[in-house]
């Protein structure tokens, strides 16, 4: 067991707290990836097209279709018009319908198995304790000695944004969450539809209830907060990037310490 120091709100050492065993983890990168793949999966949503979408128009071949001189295609038929003997309805006309439409039955929620999501997830928790990891994926933590870093459950009462931008600074975490202004906008496409700005990802609160810490941070560009029980790989890996810089309150480690996997059991037994 690797025992790490714990901090206060205000950045003073609280002593030191074992980490559990989840922590010691191989970092499983294609694991994590496929993860993110997955979960990433249930939010799309079905799209199809109209079952009628461009056969709203009275379009036939010619009766025989063949012997006319002209080519079998559905044409317009009326008595005068705009379109009146063009081709129409068919795939390969103007205003036509689509030859392979996307349909709406088609299986776009993609499953992966309990014991590689289970597995997934306790390596990308063990990844916020690798400071190489967490500086290869870009976060600043220069004068942090130890990741992850703990602090005491006081944390979990705070509510307001200047008291968790305190928390911040004294923690050393407001390089990171400054990190971020120095994005340049996109041009292009992306800015033509309204998708100039990108925010990153920065902090991230791991709490036994994330309900006021949620509050206290939604002002904050980057910073997260979730509670033990809805924490995801697409938490703690971004983009199936893994490493992601974590804050773990005391009450966090003791349950995570409860999750339970096949290969911790198998990890207890090694030892």
């Amino acid at each position: 067991m690797t025992k790490i120091t714990t901090y206060t709100t205000t950045g003073a050492k609280d002593g030191e707290m074992e980490l559990p065993i989840i922590f010691s983890t191989p970092l499983r990168r294609e694991l994590i990836h496929k993860a993110v793949t997955n979960l990433t999966s249930h939010k799309f949503q079905p799209q199809g097209r109209h079952p009628s979408a461009g056969q709203d128009v009275v379009a036939d071949s010619n009766d025989p279709p063949t012997g006319q001189g002209v080519s079998r295609v559905a044409r317009a038929q009326g008595g005068g018009g705009g379109r009146q003997g063009q081709g129409a309805e068919v795939a390969s006309t103007r205003g036509g319908r689509q030859a392979h439409p996307p349909i709406v039955e088609k299986v776009i929620y993609k499953k992966l198995n309990k014991k590689e999501n289970k597995l997934a997830l306790c390596s990308a928790i063990a990844a916020t304790a690798l400071k190489d990891r967490v500086e290869l994926r870009g976060h600043k933590i220069e004068g942090i000695e130890s990741l992850p870093i703990i602090v005491s459950d006081d944390i979990e009462s705070i509510n307001k944004t200047n008291e968790m931008t305190k928390i911040l600074d004294s923690l050393k975490l407001s390089q990171d969450v400054e990190r971020l202004q120095t994005r340049k906008p996109r041009s292009g496409q992306s800015r033509l539809r309204g998708r100039s700005k990108k925010v990153g990802k920065s902090v991230l609160f791991v709490t036994k209830d994330a309900t006021n810490v949620s509050k206290a941070i939604g002002a904050l560009p980057g910073v997260d907060a979730k509670s033990v029980k809805n924490l995801s790989v697409l938490d703690l890996a971004p983009g199936s990037d893994s490493g992601r810089l974590t804050v773990y309150s005391k009450s966090a480690i003791e349950e995570i310490a409860k999750i339970k996997s096949t290969h911790l059991e198998l990890m207890v037994k090694s030892q």
